[in-house]
């Protein structure tokens, strides 16, 4: 079921880089102007990020699949009829449709919970990766006239009953608290299956606790994130423009011509003095406007150097 909620928020994800693909922004690096990209391609990413944990929550169900019934009491089958392990595997098989197995060694897979500790760990990556996103939404959508402003979330409630007007990133908060939650549950597995003794690991009962509640938090986070915020986003593509063709950032693909050292100086100038790369580039006469327009003149191009 988590699988199957994390498919449905990345087409919530891809839906909307399909309908941003044509709009240009600022990427950025360490919250600092870097490089013009697409809110497509930021999108994209998310819905890319979303796709590969899926893929490593299939790569470990089948670890969930190895039983070590009729072990018994330390594993050593004592007790047991012979053949029993393997009917009565079959047997839950049939009942559950789940391709369960016999463990390969009955002893060791009494004792050690290790398996636990990889499925948390991996949920622990959709909590984190989902955090991350989460993150993002909420400081691309700052403002509305003194931040970011370059999505607007939907309104999903009064933001605060001082400020009129104000509305808050509610619906990726509510993911960022899930994904701390399972960080903590990650913590309890680790810790219980740890804390095994010899032949037997008395803490399964809190492992097992720790990832359905995780499980259940994250797939109901999924569905929240994408009905209730993704599908509704909408972009500000004059704010977004407008920072492009203002940004110290697009001295970057002036460098080659420049070299290193002139572009610096073009872009401290810029900043120093608040004008556009361009105006800086025709004051100090580094290249002429039909150099610069076919570097800089369109900068679609600069998105996709290579077409």
């Amino acid at each position: 079921e988590l699988v199957t909620a994390m498919a449905h928020l990345r087409g919530a994800f891809g839906g909307k880089a399909e309908e941003f693909k044509d709009i240009i922004k600022m990427g950025r690096t360490q919250l600092q102007d870097a490089v013009p990209m697409t809110l497509g391609m930021e999108f994209a990413t998310f819905a890319r990020m979303t796709m590969e944990d899926e893929d490593r929550l299939r790569d470990v169900i089948p670890l969930l699949c190895e039983i070590n019934i009729g072990g018994t009491a330390i594993g050593t089958q004592l007790n047991a009829p012979k053949g029993y392990s393997a009917l009565a595997c079959q047997n839950l098989s049939k009942l559950t449709g789940i391709p369960f197995v016999v463990a390969e060694d009955m002893v060791e897979a009494t004792q050690d919970a290790g398996v636990f500790v990889m499925v948390s760990g991996v949920l622990k990556r959709v909590a984190v990766k989902l955090s991350k996103t989460s993150n993002d939404l909420r400081l691309l959508s700052s403002g509305p006239r003194a931040g970011f402003g370059e999505i607007n979330l939907p309104p999903r409630q009064a933001g605060s009953s001082i400020m009129p007007g104000k509305v808050n990133p509610v619906i990726p908060e509510v993911v960022n608290q899930v994904a701390f939650a399972m960080i903590g549950y990650d913590i309890t597995v680790t810790m219980a299956a740890e804390a095994g003794q010899l032949q037997l690991n008395a803490f399964e009962p809190i492992m097992c606790r720790a990832l359905m509640m995780g499980i259940t938090q994250l797939r109901q986070a999924c569905y929240v994130l994408a009905d209730l915020c993704v599908k509704d986003i909408t972009a500000n593509v004059p704010k977004m423009r407008r920072d492009v063709e203002r940004s110290i950032g697009l001295v970057t693909a002036l460098s080659p011509m420049l070299g290193y050292e002139n572009a610096t100086a073009v872009a401290q100038k810029a900043q120093a003095e608040d004008k556009t790369v361009r105006q800086v580039v025709q004051e100090l006469a580094l290249m002429s406007e039909a150099e610069f327009e076919a570097i800089l003149g369109d900068v679609d191009k600069l998105v996709r150097p290579n077409g």
